[in-house]
């Protein structure tokens, strides 16, 4: 999941910040005054736990969204925000220290699966509506399926169903070109509220799949791209206004029946969320410092701007969370851009980089994370302690290692690349300077080329066109796991079979048929151990490969305001807050 986004990735409690510390604040204008529990709280509990109602929620973004239509999105932010108005048969719980536990959510029980692994079955809950008041049915989430993976024109999501689930004879083509009623014949739904996946090979993690794209959808209100315009919520609350790059604004959905819905019952608490867009990242860490936003929706954590401000006070470290996000952030180095068509090439830049300064330009070691060595982050099962280009003893680059495999690659004066970042990123963007100056030292030229994060994957580093158009060598990206393995964590970034033309995450376009093959083999071994040994070597050889760089194992410092109730990190999502819980006072 693009950490964005929709990576899952399993958070952990790392180095704890000072605790104990406590602030008080106004309530809501009564004169009641509340504590704030003290920092690192909402890494396994409820930080200023409340049960509130009532308040208008307010987020703000550094960008956009892909997409908010849950069948076209891949940040992790974009699916836990899309709970609030949107539910799938499975999700991840909200409960502080389980919420990397998968429970159901539109379906009454997690699937139940055939003896041969080849068919899972889901019943939904009775009584599910959508906000005008409109029943769902199993054939809305069939069809949710078949327009969010085989379709050309939504292309930002991941396409696991498209490679798990048997095709039909003539190959399926998707809801929008093959108008028959039988569509995708390996979805079955024998009446309103059963739906039966029939699958081409086991997967054994198949109910975590269905946590992504099954969000409802009737036929005959989807218009494709513009479905995001006007979704129907199944959620306890529904979009009332979505301008692009601008706001979106949300209310309570009246439909929703929490006797439906015992994930989110006992939350939902604001009456209004807003999400404010195009919020400068400097500006947005000010606007949550002084409490005119609530909540930074993205989840990546304070720019470093902030960080002293937070750090170096005890009243705003002690309304903070530092996080280990469970995500990577790497360049991908992309072999179909010259002279990275050499491996020797790929392994210069590996040997070269100085990630002590692409470190601290993400926020150093407590607030940025620890120097990275493997693709795989240590909490993700598969996670085996290596380090295939050692850059110096202190990570500041090993530059005759370096030189000494630009010689071998025919390239002794060094080359000219370019770098992509997302240009709200401000982490990012001066992580790129960082790799920019390091390369400079074995004569590698960088120009950086900056792009807007909402566009990353489905314009930019996520199309092959124009990452060959404009000579992108080196792509800036961070990943988080869909789900909490290494088959969850790996299968979107080095399977060569999720290449496309659009929306991309493979973006160092990772070849590797053993990969392949071995991804197959994990996904059907319903041996834990054995899956994660597999893991462990597709690791390896994507690091022989050099296609990916890896730079941190992510930490994120996450900032608080008083009045926001109810905040717990979740492990499903990145590290970040879980938006189900969260309440204002």
């Amino acid at each position: 999941m693009k950490t964005r986004f929709k990576a899952v990735a399993a958070t952990a409690v790392a180095l704890m910040l000072s605790a104990g510390l406590s602030a008080c604040g106004g309530g809501d204008g009564d004169g009641e005054s509340f504590d704030t529990s003290p920092a690192d709280a909402a890494l396994t509990g409820m930080a200023n736990p409340s049960d509130v109602k009532g308040g208008t929620l307010r987020f703000g973004h550094s960008d956009d969204w892909d997409s908010p239509d849950m069948g076209n999105t891949y940040y992790a932010y974009s699916q836990n925000f899309g709970r609030l108005y949107s539910r799938s048969l499975t999700t991840f719980s909200p409960e502080p220290g389980k919420t990397k536990d998968l429970v159901p959510d539109l379906a009454e029980n997690l699937g139940e699966v055939s003896e041969d692994g080849l068919t899972w079955t889901y019943k939904l809950r009775a009584g599910l509506k959508y906000d005008d008041g409109t029943p769902v049915t199993s054939k809305d989430v069939k069809y949710a399926v078949e327009r969010s993976n085989f379709t050309t024109e939504l292309t930002q999501g991941p396409h696991y169903f498209k490679q798990y689930l048997k095709d039909n004879k003539e190959p399926y083509k998707g809801p929008y070109d093959d108008k028959s009623e039988k569509g995708l014949e390996s979805i079955e739904t024998p009446d309103d509220t059963t739906i039966v996946f029939h699958l081409n090979q086991p997967f054994a993690e198949f109910d975590y799949l269905v946590s992504m794209q099954t969000q409802p959808v009737p036929q005959a209100k989807d218009t494709g791209l513009d479905y995001q315009n006007a979704m129907l919520s199944t959620g306890p609350y529904k979009i009332d206004t979505y301008e692009r790059g601008k706001v979106m604004k949300l209310s309570r959905n009246t439909n929703w029946d929490p006797a439906t819905d015992p994930i989110r019952a006992n939350h939902a608490l604001p009456e209004k969320i807003e999400v404010t867009l195009k919020v400068e990242a400097a500006d947005l860490d000010n606007r949550l410092m002084s409490g005119a936003l609530d909540v930074d929706i993205a989840g990546v954590g304070v720019q470093q701007g902030a960080q002293p401000k937070i750090l170096g006070q005890s009243a705003n470290r002690a309304n903070s969370d530092n996080p280990v996000a469970g995500y990577l952030r790497y360049l991908g180095v992309n072999p179909n851009v010259k002279p990275f068509d050499n491996v020797h090439c790929r392994r210069a830049v590996q040997y070269a980089l100085d990630k002590v300064s692409t470190q601290t330009a993400h926020g150093g070691p407590e607030a940025g994370g620890a120097v990275a060595t493997t693709v795989i982050p240590p909490s993700v099962s598969g996670y085996k302690e290596a380090n295939a280009y050692p850059s110096g003893a202190d990570n500041h680059g090993d530059l005759e290692k370096a030189k000494a495999e630009l010689t071998e690659c025919g390239q002794p004066n060094g080359f000219k690349t370019t770098l992509s970042v997302r240009s709200d990123r401000d982490k990012e963007v001066a992580a790129g300077t960082a790799v920019q100056q390091g390369l400079a030292r074995i004569g590698v030229t960088v120009d950086i080329q900056s792009v807007p994060a909402g566009d990353y994957f489905g314009k930019y580093a996520g199309a092959p066109k124009w990452i060959r158009d404009n000579n992108v060598g080196l792509l800036s990206m961070a990943w988080a796991a869909d789900w909490p393995s290494g088959y969850g964590f790996l299968s979107q970034i080095v399977d060569s079979r999720t290449i496309r033309d659009s929306g991309n995450t493979n973006i160092q376009e990772t070849k590797l048929p053993a990969v392949d093959k071995l991804l197959d083999d994990a996904a059907k071994n319903t041996d834990i151990k054995q899956r994660e040994a597999i893991y462990t070597q597709i690791d390896e050889l994507v690091m022989e490969d050099a296609t990916i760089l890896p730079l941190v194992y992510a930490k994120i410092l996450l900032y608080r305001p008083t009045n926001v109730t109810n905040l717990t990190i979740t492990e499903g999502y990145g590290g970040m807050y879980d938006y189900l819980n969260i309440g204002v006072r």
